[in-house]
């Protein structure tokens, strides 16, 4: 009766029989490839089928659905190869390059599972809520968090897939002997990587910025849209898009709107005359902000914060929950009060005041007391200024052609005796022609 060391033997020997040439390990390979994507497949059904109820488990599935299924097919030809014997040509070399592939795959499955945790968390956490600086808080870390350990991820791997070939094994130990220039050719050279690297780290944790904070970066108004590992992608309010590196916002001073909360005072100002009354404009400002859906009911103040030689300059602030609907209730207020000025104290609006004077009889000059209103459609117009009456001058050019152009006649005064001679001169000349 034969033992269970012979059965053991006679499994082992007739699995390895297929193995020994190329065309049973083709074969072999192929079932063994084919057995780990229906075991994939298989589970993958069963775990999202458990996964179902839960939506950040979903997202888990979704991510590391493709890696796994190129890990467990990896892993079989990998086993698969090193059961061949080695007197199969080109095997050693098919074992090197499927441990290359295995580590590659396992880099893979493991940048995704990352990004999974990160998706996961910002799934649990939405934006869409009125308060989201805390949502946007954790979306913030866990974004930057979970690049950064992608990129940490992608580089031991690739460093673990070329140590998997002899030649650069022995490659890495001779530039091991010379670590130190090494290391400072490599840091000068990876200093704006390394250098976004750390600052991506720094902003994940102290937070200068967040998605969806507003910003002012050299004069341009926006909100931030999108935090890489390198760079920073600011919405523009007119759909334009700034790049800037991550490195300039630890660097440089910038502008956020919202660093510690959304809500947000607004200011409008306006220009109008001295004789302006400001109890009138204050019950406006009420009435306007009371029935705007901007304003949050915090803040309204109109106040005189300036004054020149024309008008006084009026301030307005107004408060709302997020920057969007405070410059929306900005333009609301100044187009109400506008209005408001326009209908019940047209003559109030800035004028440009200047002093006319009229020329008397004596030389002399007098103020005129007249105002030039400037600024609305109903400006009072400034009555002619007239001159005191002087004699008309003659059209007549001023040449020696015209020999009555120097005369000095004036109308109803007898002409002179030479003036006379001339003028009958030219009769004659003109009659002769």
């Amino acid at each position: 009766m034969p033992n269970l060391d012979s059965i053991t033997d006679f499994a082992a020997r007739l699995a390895d029989a297929p193995l020994q040439n190329w065309l049973g390990t083709l074969i072999v390979s192929a079932l063994a490839l084919a057995f780990a994507i229906s075991l994939h497949w298989l589970g993958a059904r069963v775990v999202r089928r458990i996964a179902r109820p839960y939506p950040r488990v979903s997202v888990f599935v979704r991510y590391v659905h493709q890696p796994a299924r190129a890990v467990l097919g990896v892993v079989a030809l990998e086993f698969v190869w090193w059961q061949a014997p080695d007197t199969l040509r080109f095997v050693s070399t098919l074992r090197e390059l499927c441990a290359f592939a295995l580590v590659g795959a396992i880099t893979w499955l493991s940048v995704r599972c990352a990004a999974a945790i990160g998706e996961a968390i910002v799934a649990a956490h939405p934006l869409d809520i009125a308060d989201n600086l805390h949502a946007r808080r954790i979306h913030t870390q866990a974004r930057v968090l979970a690049r950064t350990v992608m990129v940490v991820i992608v580089i031991f791997g690739v460093g673990a897939a070329l140590m998997t070939f002899p030649n650069v094994r022995q490659i890495g130990a001779s530039l091991l002997a010379s670590a130190g220039v090494a290391g400072l050719v490599a840091g000068i050279a990876a200093r704006p990587v390394l250098g976004n690297l750390i600052a991506g780290l720094q902003i994940a944790i102290s937070q200068p910025i967040r998605l969806d904070d507003v910003v002012v970066i050299q004069g341009e108004w926006g909100r931030i849209e999108e935090i890489t590992g390198t760079y920073v992608s600011v919405r523009i309010w007119d759909q334009r898009r700034l790049i800037v590196p991550l490195q300039w916002f630890i660097e440089n001073p910038f502008t956020n709107w919202t660093r510690s909360s959304s809500q947000i005072i607004g200011s409008v100002f306006l220009w109008l005359d001295y004789r302006m009354p400001l109890a009138p404009l204050r019950e406006e400002l009420a009435r306007i902000v009371e029935h705007a859906p901007e304003w949050d009911r915090r803040v309204q103040v109109l106040q005189v914060t300036d004054a020149n030689e024309r008008a006084m300059q009026l301030r307005v602030l107004v408060s709302s929950q997020d920057s969007g609907l405070n410059w929306d209730l900005r333009c609301r207020v100044r187009e109400g009060l506008l209005d408001f000025v326009n209908a019940r104290y047209p003559g109030y609006l800035p004028k440009a005041r200047a002093e006319v004077a009229a020329q008397i009889d004596g030389g002399a000059f007098e103020p005129s007391g007249e105002t030039v209103q400037t600024g609305h459609a109903g400006a009072r117009p400034m009555p002619p200024w007239r001159p005191p009456a002087e004699p008309a001058s003659s059209t007549a050019a001023h040449t020696e052609a015209d020999p009555v152009a120097g005369s000095s006649l004036r109308v109803g005064q007898e002409p002179d005796s030479e003036t006379r001679e001339a003028r009958e001169t030219v009769e004659d000349e003109q009659a002769a022609r």
